[in-house]
């Protein structure tokens, strides 16, 4: 069964790729290799630079990955590997590769603006700044969830913190050789390979700093983000998203082997209930509430913010733009296939190692094994105890990873490492560019206020003051939010999986007024965009009815306002494009 199913899904992206991602690039975007990009005309070499497409493809992936196609497909596991499975290859191609890549294009045609910016353009100027709000509580609660989930892994793990740490090390100084020295690009990247695994080999072995306090990781995270989000992009941010590429590749490959071999099938239930208790503890219904658990994997407006913030700037050639955004969005599919893949086939080994502390908690592991629905009831909790150990979805991941690569001969004690190494490496990534992002929200938020006082607008506009705000709003929020992290993560979802409706709006009205797509691609972006609008609504609203009360009272007042907020805001986002959407708005591209 790990055999297959992992063929199955490579399968399928690759044809995908090739035919509908195809597609998309001729009769859509209409991706000319002749026009000079945003990144060539407006180059600055702090934001805006051109960047090999593999570069840019590692800076692309690690920025919109993170921990999302991980963490979510191994909390959505408790409904059973199969719907999880289907949500995460049916939403990639029908939603998340066709939002990623034509808000990274859109963004192109627009010098490189937010996407926030191009829906200001299609659908008034009103859209824009409800839309920069909008975006900019979205990225606090990033920061927020993620901070939490790299602080919860890197505390418990010297070897971890310790190789996550010299692999920033690394990234300075693959920056150096790719952009200050003249050295091929085949040399220096060979070098930052070399450094890279040796960063893995030392935190593997001499694992020497040791960070156990979560609140000490919150301040060090705080401060990290503030100088990755300030730096010129090539100093840091850009050499290691690309590093990262290669963890990535390594990852993907060593897994993919291993579940082949392996030819295993699976023992985790294939479908546990449409209600199965998977969001902090509430009975959850499949649908509407799957957005809530698996963002990333499948589809995820944060993407948009990554492709028009940072990406767009960077891009050297339109045509490397399918490879680029289309792309990564399928091999991050791919990577989920393989978290539940790894957890379907190994999942119940894990939970056998913790026999004894299973029955300690009053759970019955017998019964799990046996009963699909009482699994249902009872797997979140029994991978979320404390007194268990097993460590949260994260833990059931790379401890079945640890399981996957035995099969091939890996310790399984030095595969769990490579797992959370994995995890965690993505992790710092996604924050470190979430906080550029909210930057550039940020500036572009308070622009209005240059007409009334330009001494405060170039204060709060400042990189450093801007990128500063943003880090303190996500760490005041991950502080004081107490031991909330399912909930944090289930708002960040939400939130993420709405804006990814509100870009697919945008990129329709583009299709449709700007490009002059035929019905049939016009329908292919639109139908998909309403779905999901009305799917997420729909999942927030239970969200704020079942989740939010169980918090802690600091978390119900910020997190549920943000919730309350965002579903006002995207209300009025909906009727801007009613309004636009019909009345030929021609808003021309530059580029």
């Amino acid at each position: 069964m790990s055999s297959l199913i992992v063929l199955i899904g490579a399968a399928f992206y690759i044809v995908s790729y090739f035919t509908y991602g195809k597609s998309l690039e001729r009769n859509v975007v209409r991706a000319d290799g002749s026009t000079p990009t945003p990144a060539i005309r407006l180059r600055d070499n702090v934001d805006y630079l051109p960047a090999h497409k593999f570069v840019l493809f590692g800076h692309h992936f690690a920025s919109i990955a993170g921990a999302g196609p991980i963490v979510g497909p191994a909390i959505a596991v408790v409904w059973g590997w199969f719907p999880a499975l289907l949500w995460v290859w049916f939403g990639n191609l029908f939603i998340g590769s066709i939002h990623d890549y034509l808000s990274l294009m859109a963004s192109v045609r627009y010098d490189g603006k937010s996407i926030q910016y191009v829906s200001g353009k299609l659908m008034g100027e009103s859209s824009k700044y409800i839309f920069e709000v909008y975006v900019y509580f979205t990225l606090i609660l990033v920061v927020a969830a993620f901070m939490g989930v790299f602080g919860a892994l890197a505390s418990k793990s010297p070897a971890i913190l310790t190789a996550s740490t010299l692999f920033m090390v690394a990234a300075l100084i693959e920056g150096q050789l790719l952009y200050k020295t003249k050295l091929p690009f085949w040399l220096s990247s060979a070098i930052g390979v070399a450094l890279t695994i040796l960063s893995i080999v030392v935190g593997f072995l001499w694992p020497f700093i040791n960070v156990p306090s979560l609140n000490t990781l919150y301040w060090l995270q705080f401060i990290y983000i503030i100088f990755a989000a300030t730096l010129p992009v090539w100093f840091l941010l850009q050499p290691r998203d690309y590093l990262n590429s290669y963890i990535l590749w390594g990852g993907v490959i060593i897994a993919t082997i291993a579940a082949v071999i392996a030819f295993r099938g699976f023992s985790w239930p294939a479908y546990t209930g449409f209600s199965a208790k998977v969001i902090s503890g509430q009975p959850s219904p499949f649908w509407p509430t799957v957005p809530l658990v698996i963002a990333c994997g499948a589809l995820s407006g944060f993407h948009s913010i990554v492709g028009s913030g940072t990406t767009s700037k960077q891009l050297d050639n339109e045509l490397s733009g399918l490879f680029v955004g289309y792309g990564a969005m399928f091999m991050e599919g791919m990577l989920s296939t393989i978290v539940i893949t790894s957890i379907g086939a190994f999942g119940l080994v894990v939970f056998q190692g913790f026999a004894d502390k299973i029955a300690a908690a009053g759970f019955d592991l017998a019964k799990m094994s046996s009963d699909a629905t009482y699994f249902g009831q009872v797997g979140a909790a029994v991978i979320n105890s404390k007194d268990v150990g097993i460590g949260g979805a994260l833990g059931i991941f790379t401890k079945s990873f640890g399981q996957l690569l035995n099969v091939i001969g890996v310790p399984v004690k030095l595969g769990i490492t490579l797992g959370g190494l994995w995890a965690s490496a993505f992790i710092l990534t996604t924050l470190d560019t979430t906080n550029r992002l909210a930057r550039y929200a940020f500036q572009e938020l308070v622009e209005p206020i240059k007409k009334v006082s330009k001494g405060l607008h170039g204060f709060l506009t400042d990189r450093w003051v801007a990128s500063i705000l943003a880090a303190a709003f996500g760490f005041f929020l991950i502080a004081k939010g107490g031991n909330a992290y399912t909930a944090l993560w289930a708002g960040f979802a939400g939130a993420n999986q709405l804006l990814a409706s509100i870009a697919m709006l945008t990129a329709a009205t583009w299709v449709k007024n700007v490009q002059k797509a035929s019905t049939g691609m016009l329908a292919a972006v639109l139908i998909p965009a309403f779905f999901l609008w009305i799917t997420v609504f729909s999942a927030l609203i239970w969200f704020l009815v079942k989740v939010v009360p169980a918090t802690t009272p600091v978390l119900q007042v910020i997190l549920g306002g943000f919730v309350v907020i965002m579903l006002v805001l995207d209300v009025f986002l909906v009727i801007n494009f009613f309004k636009n959407y019909n009345q030929g708005k021609k808003a021309t591209a530059k580029a």
